[in-house]
């Protein structure tokens, strides 16, 4: 497929039509000086980046004033839901968050080069185990710009390679944040421009999905409609959650007016994201004195609530939407939250571990031997003990920023910052060591940790 000129950044900086391809591969052609890079001058790059994004600002926002304008004329006309709108404003106080988190990321320990494990095989022959950039990473994601400076620094960092792929309602904006990245890195003949590429159209990116010879990973973030097709329809390994399906647990033992804003803040906070909760599970001996507290606070923030039949008849004559078997497996990512009234801590679990979706849940108590069983028994990235699941996040777990979520075990779970786009590999050093003494038993191996 050929990108055209205007909608590739490769392309645009060369003034040439490129393919895919050619974008792959320019991406896996830069791959490997990116990751021979210093960590002080990969530092010294991103505190650049910050400050060409700072230097750029009026650039940047009359950029996102024409997606924003378009954006307002779609949800007008019922084409696209307010959320996403309020995901896509960039003003001046959202570029300054970009710069800081860019320089967030440059004070992080380097990722790279690391050595995890060292082996004595026997006298001479030692095994280590480093750490080493994954490669070249395709990342999707919707509506929010932010996410270039983000991933840009977290990939630049990790010594990776990224090419992006926004949505068409953030165009304009992703198109000038990735220009000024690419400018700022020409001012470093020692890296590539094409460490950081965007495509546009879902044709691109559906072609990237194939290029398995020269891309290392796909990270989705977005809907559960984008991450689940790229599941389905690449041979590329995938890192990404299909949905965040968040509880908070109120203990018998809860101190109630923690726990009431505990759920007002998992819900309320900032309800479009995927640590925000949808499911409030409550201990039916508090049931009745915790909604007195909770309920009007969540009824004045404009949350509509959907309760159990327990809950339903313990509130009669309240506002209340009785939940249905589908709720308890809905994120809403809106101002909407689902109520249940269990009997007890394993009732909780159980509903936790078959309706979840493995990313967030906090429980509220005072007893610490029931917290330590739903820390463990949770089947979750992120279990969390009297605090709000909006805590679930890159920046907050202190990663700088995050490239997404992950629910799988493999590899990377939870927010994954740089540790999470490294891998590693095995360097072994020797002195003439052969297999054949082994394999004759004239040597033998001493398989001696290191320090």
């Amino acid at each position: 497929m050929t990108i055209n000129s205007s909608t590739s950044s490769a392309a645009a900086d060369t003034g040439t039509q490129a393919t895919v391809a050619d974008v792959a591969r320019r991406a896996r052609d830069a791959a490997r000086p990116v990751g021979s890079l210093s960590d002080e001058f990969r530092n010294r790059v991103l505190l650049a980046a910050a400050d060409a994004l700072e230097n750029a600002a009026p650039e940047i926002i009359a950029a996102n004033e024409i997606d924003v304008a378009a954006a307002e004329r779609q949800v007008a006309n019922g084409q696209m839901a307010a959320v996403l709108l309020k995901r896509l404003r960039v003003g001046p106080k959202g570029v300054q968050e970009m710069a800081a988190r860019v320089r967030d990321v440059a004070r992080l320990p380097d990722p790279l080069g690391r050595r995890l494990a060292a082996t004595e095989l026997d006298e001479g022959l030692t095994l280590i185990r480093e750490s080493c950039p994954l490669g070249v990473i395709g990342f999707a994601f919707e509506s929010r710009p932010e996410v270039i400076p983000q991933v840009g620094s977290l990939t630049l960092k990790s010594g990776n390679v990224v090419i992006l792929k926004g949505g068409s309602e953030a165009a304009h904006t992703n198109r000038v944040l990735v220009s000024v990245w690419r400018k700022c890195l020409a001012g470093f003949p020692e890296i590539p421009a094409d460490t950081i590429q965007l495509l546009q159209t879902r044709e691109e990116f559906h072609e990237l999905l194939t290029r398995d010879h020269e891309v290392d990973l796909i990270v989705p973030r977005g809907s559960y409609d984008l991450i689940h097709f790229v599941m389905r329809n690449s041979r590329i390994p995938v890192l990404g959650h299909g949905e965040g399906i968040c509880h908070v647990y109120v203990d018998r033992a809860a101190d109630l007016s923690q726990a009431a804003g505990i759920c007002f803040d998992a819900k309320v906070q900032y309800p479009a994201v995927c640590n925000a909760a949808e499911t409030l599970l409550v201990h039916q001996d508090v049931a009745k004195e915790l909604f007195d507290l909770l309920l009007p606070r969540l009824r004045e923030a404009g949350v509509e609530m959907r309760g159990c039949a327990r809950t339903l008849a313990l509130l009669p004559g309240e506002d209340l939407v009785p939940a249905t078997e589908q709720d308890w497996a809905t994120e809403y990512t809106d101002l909407i939250v689902s109520i249940k009234i269990v009997d007890d801590l394993d009732a909780a679990i159980d509903h936790i571990n078959h309706y979840g979706s493995r990313h967030t849940d906090a429980i509220v108590t005072s007893d610490e031997p029931t917290a330590r069983r739903f820390l463990n028994e949770v089947d979750s990235a992120s279990v969390l003990h009297n605090a709000s699941t909006r805590f679930a996040d890159g920046f907050r777990y202190g990663l700088g920023a995050e490239i997404g979520i992950s629910n799988s075990k493999l590899h990377a779970r939870g927010p994954v910052g740089l540790d999470g786009l490294t891998t590693y590999k095995y360097k072994l050093y020797g002195e003439g060591h052969i297999v054949a003494d082994y394999a004759s038993g004239r040597k033998h191996f001493t398989h001696k940790p290191l320090p």
